[in-house]
């Protein structure tokens, strides 16, 4: 099972990811790290991910292969992360038949209604413990 985690900027919420799944689930996952830069991939390999790739054709190619991909909200929201996420990488990330698992992270030019207001380390929990189960609960 491959598990890709996608972040920009300094990478800061994907280590926190690629830290906490690589502690749940120790060897049952292969845990990529697909960054929009390179200090963001650095960041996440570091923090444990297996292998890392850097920029929109690394996430296109790398995509494929998928089972889970976890990022914040913005890395299906062309434009989002400061312009970090193109058009391209947006939309090869919605289409893909990876599950998603996405934590919702407000960007300066959208709002997230209907949610209630928390900390992103709830959030961020949440989603570890959803991959989780999708780990546990499906054959792959």
């Amino acid at each position: 099972m491959i598990i890709a985690v996608i972040d920009g900027m300094g990478g800061g919420l994907g280590v926190q990811l690629v830290t906490q799944l690589t502690s749940q689930l120790g060897q049952k996952a292969d845990i990529i790290a697909l960054g929009t830069n390179a200090l963001a991939t650095n960041n996440m390999v570091r923090a444990g991910a297996m292998r890392g790739a850097t920029g929109e054709n690394a996430v296109v190619v790398s995509i494929r292969k998928a089972n889970i991909v976890v990022g914040p909200i913005g890395i299906i929201i062309p434009n989002s992360l400061m312009g970090e996420i193109t058009p391209k990488i947006a939309e090869v990330i919605a289409s893909c038949d990876a599950h998603k698992v996405l934590v919702p992270v407000n960007q300066s030019h959208f709002d997230i209604v209907g949610l209630e207001s928390r900390p992103l380390v709830v959030s961020i929990k949440e989603a570890i413990a959803r991959v989780t189960e999708l780990v546990h609960g499906k054959a792959w």
